[in-house]
């Protein structure tokens, strides 16, 4: 089995964070690798994975960074892969790390979610491989329509709940 998808993070640290991607990822059934690199500690390491990810057959990257939150971009500039960036929350609440992800140059975009929100970029990264994959496009379809349920059964006990002045 040959991974499709990389889960890059700074550190293990943000692995509390990153796996919820990861969940959701082996839940479609999406191989994929876990990776601590890091755009400051071990730059050469990260140049040689951003530009072997492809020919090694990853389609989509997942980098997580807090604070000053360089890998996604720094991935971006080596790969013609997209990259999802996740900032982490660390200093400043990670508004710091999302602007440093989300204010890239032209010509190096990184797609970036929410700050923690590593499920999104797991669900984004699905959603770019279902364009080519139709077992992959049911799997979304699928969960998307468990996302609606989860709703229309939050209704149903929400209507249970019974104050005076409640109308519904």
């Amino acid at each position: 089995m040959k991974p499709v998808v990389s889960i890059i993070m700074g550190s293990t640290s943000d692995l509390p964070v990153m796996e919820k991607a990861a969940k959701l990822l082996d839940e479609c059934e999406i191989p994929f690798e876990m990776l601590a690199l890091s755009a400051h500690r071990t730059p050469a390491q990260v140049e040689e994975f951003a530009k072997g990810a492809k020919a090694r057959g990853i389609k989509v990257i997942i980098a997580a960074a807090g604070m000053a939150a360089h890998l996604p971009g720094v991935i971006a500039s080596m790969t013609p892969l997209p990259v999802i960036g996740v900032p982490i929350k660390s200093g400043m609440e990670g508004l710091d790390a999302l602007l440093a992800i989300v204010q890239m140059p032209p010509g190096i975009p990184v797609a970036t979610v929410g700050i923690n929100a590593s499920l999104n970029a797991a669900i984004l990264a699905t959603q770019m491989l279902a364009l080519g994959d139709a077992a992959i496009a049911e799997k979304v379809e699928k969960y998307k329509a468990g996302l609606t349920q989860k709703i229309v059964a939050a209704n149903e006990a929400l209507a249970e709940v019974k104050y005076k002045f409640k109308t519904n």
